[in-house]
């Protein structure tokens, strides 16, 4: 069963995470193979206890045959189309050997065969469908329209995708840029964090760089459009998802190829145990007998339950602890991983900015709590995530808040207010000192700024009727398991995490050293996050990205396995991850890799199982005589020694040891 990333049917539109226009996502029922399995698993249990308990076989015979027809029909159907092109296709073969054990009265087993299949496509459909909803949800970020400015200065809105090159567009207070391009004229700050994953809006002003899909802060921007429509980032990272998701198709290929060879044995041995012996004289019924229970007792049941209940159980576990694995055969890449590279923002730091620093200066006539009153009252009316961060700091030191008056921002510069009878202004120290006299007081508060800025820290200056005050010193807080989670990994795969991140190389390096974090690249755009993943593949690594954001979910496709945080994560980023923190504990990420390496050993050890008694039982029925009751007890047997094993990482213990 192979699915490809391409256009579904979507009926019901959710709004996205960060607003704008909703994006559709697939309903389950909506897929014909999902309605299809739910039929065929229906009847299926409602089959079992009428056998079971020996009611007649007129109850449940009726709901064996609705079984294998809804399940069996289209496997069976493709089968066929792909025998017609000389491909034998795994799927028919598991169709008539459930066919087989009909055919000699195995009602249960085979539609179990068929319950499985059937249920493995529809998941499988499920995830590409909402995979392909998550790629077109990202297109939203991007608004349908654009403001055109005129040769003669006039204005005309036109769709944002019949933006040329060297159009200027005007850009509002809270819309988001139309197209890629630099800025002509005005000055505000963008929330950029869909793109570079900055905490921070970035301030903008002539001749710097912005974004299509990012959002306008409280300035007017007019900006020269640099890039097409069809090559903005935005279009790149949707282009990325779906080339780094054919690049998992060699894997895929290496299983059908797999699949082929087991068919096509299956095939040619089943039909020798029948033909043989008839060509040599044996009774006909006695032939087909003995290839039926050779069908049954080599059928891949047992291989398929001693593969996916240790996988399965290690999913479960995970996810009673906080941790969505998205399939088994992702469960399984963990317990490869080699290598791991980490996200900043929102993955490593609380994604929140944090007054870390008060520093008022020496002479100014307020102590820190007066200060961090005044920046804080100043402040209030504002909704910049750097006033926010002011605010909280003063309540969470329990100070109260006096009223400010003639309060006014300016964007790319500050607040001012008036505060107690003193004019307070808050904001970046190079454009406030613009308009202060080079005094001893405002050369110190360059300097502060400048030390908390080397030290990876926003640096917000406070002045006083004019006066520098003092400086306050704003970073993203580290969260509180992420240097034993940084450790935790390191121990598992040999070296010490990559730090991947979109922000300033201070900042990066600032958190990098107190996770413990030796290699970082900063300044990235998505692509070239990407980029980073393959160097590491290319070199034979087995790759786990963990991110939050947009701008992650290429690296996040591109890599082995990706995991996003999903208490902050984006809809792209959960969708195209292959597994999803729920709870945003990120010490959960060595704790499942762990899981998942201790299924593959179980994994391992019920291949062993299952593989000694298929062997044993076909022997038997090719050098002797295995009786068909026996046949199928010790096929059965197998499947059960098997799924008690592998259900052993379902306890509470196997997460406490893989936690500890």
């Amino acid at each position: 069963m192979t699915a490809t990333l391409t256009p579904v049917p979507a009926d019901r539109a959710v709004p996205s995470r960060g607003g704008g226009a909703p994006r559709r996502r697939t309903r389950v029922l909506a897929l014909p193979e999902a309605r299809w399995a739910a039929v065929a698993t229906a009847c299926f249990l409602l089959a079992l206890p009428l056998q079971l308990t020996g009611a007649p076989a007129w109850t449940w015979g009726p709901l064996y045959a609705l079984t294998y027809a809804a399940g069996g029909w289209e496997p069976g159907r493709e089968g066929l189309r792909a025998l017609r092109g000389k491909t034998l296709d795994v799927d028919l073969l598991m169709v008539v050997a459930a066919l087989g054990a009909a055919a000699i009265g195995q009602f249960m087993d085979g539609a179990l065969l068929i319950v499985i299949f059937a249920t493995s496509g529809a998941l499988e459909a499920l995830a590409t469908a909402r995979t392909a909803d998550s790629v077109r949800g990202l297109l939203d970020l991007a608004p349908a329209t654009a403001t055109r400015v005129t040769a003669d200065g006039g204005e005309v809105t036109v769709a944002a995708g019949e933006l040329s090159v060297g159009d200027t567009v005007l850009v509002r207070p809270g819309e988001r840029v139309g197209a890629d391009g630099r800025v002509l004229d005005g000055a505000s700050e963008v929330d950029q964090a869909t793109i570079t994953g900055e905490p921070l809006p970035v301030g903008k002003a002539k001749g710097d760089e912005v974004f299509a899909g990012t959002l306008n802060g409280t300035g007017v921007l007019r900006v020269r459009v640099e890039r097409d429509p069809s090559d903005t980032v935005i279009a790149r990272i949707v282009r990325m998802v779906e080339e780094a998701s054919g690049t998992k198709a060699p894997t895929q290929l290496f299983i059908e190829k797999v699949e082929q060879r087991y068919s096509l044995g299956m095939v040619v041995a089943t039909l020798a145990v029948f033909g043989v012996p008839l060509a040599f004289g044996a009774d006909l019924g006695e032939s087909l007998l003995r290839a039926m229970t050779f069908m049954i007792v080599a059928s891949p049941c047992a291989v398929v339950l001693a593969t996916m209940p240790p996988l399965l159980s290690a999913i479960a576990n995970a996810g009673r602890h906080g941790v969505l694995v998205k399939s088994a055969v992702v469960m399984e890449r963990l317990g490869q991983v080699d290598a791991v590279a980490l996200d900043k923002t929102g993955t490593l730091t609380e994604g929140a900015p944090r007054v870390t620093d008060v520093r008022p200066l020496t002479g100014a006539g307020v102590d820190g709590s007066e200060l961090l009153v005044l920046a804080a009252a100043a402040e209030h009316p504002s909704e910049h995530p750097l006033a926010r961060a002011v605010v909280e700091a003063a309540r969470e030191r329990g100070l109260g808040l006096p009223a400010a008056q003639d309060f006014d921002s300016t964007p790319g510069v500050g607040v001012t207010a008036t505060v107690g009878g003193r004019v307070v202004a808050v904001g970046a120290p190079a454009r406030l000192l613009d308009g202060v006299a080079d005094t001893g007081s405002a050369r110190a508060a360059a300097a502060l700024a400048g030390e908390l800025e080397d030290d990876g820290r926003t640096a917000v200056l406070v002045t006083v009727d004019g006066v520098p005050a003092g400086v306050l010193g704003v970073a993203d807080r580290l969260r509180p398991d992420a240097a034993a989670t940084v450790a935790a990994l390191t121990s598992l795969t040999g070296g010490t995490p990559l730090l991947l991140t979109g922000d300033n190389p201070r900042a990066a390096a600032r958190l990098a050293a107190e996770a413990g974090i030796g290699e970082l690249r900063a300044g990235l755009l998505p692509q070239h996050k990407v980029e980073a993943v393959r160097e590491l593949e290319d070199a034979g690594r087995k790759v786990l990205v963990v991110g939050d954001g947009v701008n992650d979910a290429p690296a996040l496709a591109a890599a082995h396995v990706g995991i996003a945080m999903g208490r902050a994560g984006s809809d792209l980023a959960l969708e195209t991850a292959d597994a999803v923190i729920v709870r945003d504990e990120l010490a959960t990420v060595p704790a499942v890799i762990s899981l998942s390496r201790r299924a593959r050993r179980l994994v391992v050890q019920n291949l062993v199982i299952a593989g000694v008694f298929i062997t044993g039982l076909v022997i038997w029925d090719l050098v002797g005589h295995l009786p068909l009751p026996l046949g199928v007890a010790g096929h059965e047997g197998s499947t059960v020694i098997v799924g008690l094993n592998g259900l052993r990482l379902l306890r509470e213990a196997a997460w406490k040891r893989a936690v500890g």
